[in-house]
């Protein structure tokens, strides 16, 4: 079969429906793809589906882990599995060095032991390409809940949105298309400019404070602690709180449950929301991330055999 990953051994590991239509693209560019981890599947030419992941990892050009990728205990993200599959050493040591492993988050202990065996680990969620085509389905969700948990229309509410990168700025636009008064907290100048061109109320992070109280939900998309209990202190006692980071989040959610504020962690809301649209955005981006990765990989690592791409 032709292609442009024609003759290219990959190894899948875990995921979920996303990788699944991932898997079928890979296999229309011609790929051989041994897979572990992904549940049944129906046979198909050029694919391998088995249970030992360190037969499919053993020679393999390219390994593919789930977007949510390894936690700390070294489980690999693999809900259609029937048993646990991890990323132990044994595993870990059947993939040369040098070999590019593709995940959506890396969490420290895959980048640990990226650096150990000296993989080219590559960062996809990081990509400008990939947040911003996640960020609509990531936008949809959040106001999927925020429509379930709210007793109000989001018409009309006051929606605060923390952070103004590519998912904040794709939320606020379409939060500010269903009629919702806009407000944006980021410490960058320029995005507070860009926010206010939008018509968008926009304030610093040392702000927040003193005007947190005027929300009826919060969108917070950065990574690190910004909801403090000083700042949840302020806050309406009916607000909803709707964390969009990276677990865990940028929200003290023990202050939030002392305090009594709804708060919920949302991460990853594409591969729940609309899986197949997210399998579409893996299917688009890494035909072409791979071959990058096999022809030009110091043009994505600086030259270092574990950086991550972003």
């Amino acid at each position: 079969m032709g292609g442009m990953l024609a003759g290219t051994t990959v190894a899948m590991l875990g995921g979920d429906a996303r990788e699944v239509i991932l898997l079928e693209e890979l296999l229309n560019q011609g790929a051989r793809v041994r897979v572990a981890g992904l549940g049944e599947l129906p046979p198909r030419e050029g694919c391998t589906i088995g249970a030992d992941a360190g037969a499919a990892v053993r020679g393999a050009a390219v390994i593919i882990l789930p977007v949510p990728g390894v936690n700390a205990q070294g489980m690999i993200h693999a809900p259609r599995s029937r048993e646990p599959l991890f990323l132990d050493p044994e595993l870990a040591g059947n993939i040369t060095a040098g070999t590019p492993v593709l995940v959506g988050v890396a969490q420290e202990y895959l980048k640990e032991t990226a650096a150990r065996h000296g993989w080219l680990l590559v960062e996809t969620a990081a990509m400008d390409e990939m947040a911003i085509l996640n960020s609509i389905p990531t936008a949809e969700g959040a106001m999927m809940l925020a429509m379930q948990e709210l007793p109000i229309t989001l018409h009309g509410a006051a929606a605060f949105i923390l952070g103004l990168g590519r998912t904040g700025f794709t939320l606020a636009r379409i939060l500010a298309g269903v009629g919702a008064g806009v407000t944006v907290i980021d410490r960058g100048a320029a995005d507070r400019a860009r926010a206010y061109a939008e018509g968008w109320p926009a304030f610093s992070f040392a702000e927040l404070a003193a005007h947190i109280g005027a929300a009826d939900v919060i969108f917070n998309t950065v990574p690190a602690l910004v909801l403090t209990p000083a700042v949840l202190a302020r806050t309406r006692a009916e607000v909803l709180i709707i964390d969009l980071a990276s677990a865990p989040g940028g929200t003290d959610f023990a202050a939030a449950t002392a305090l009594q504020r709804r708060a919920m962690l949302a991460p990853g809301l594409p591969g729940k929301v609309a899986p197949r649209t997210a399998g579409r955005i893996l299917a688009r981006i890494y035909p072409h991330l791979i071959v990058k990765c096999l022809e030009r990989p110091s043009a994505l690592s600086g030259g270092a055999p574990n950086a991550v791409a972003g």
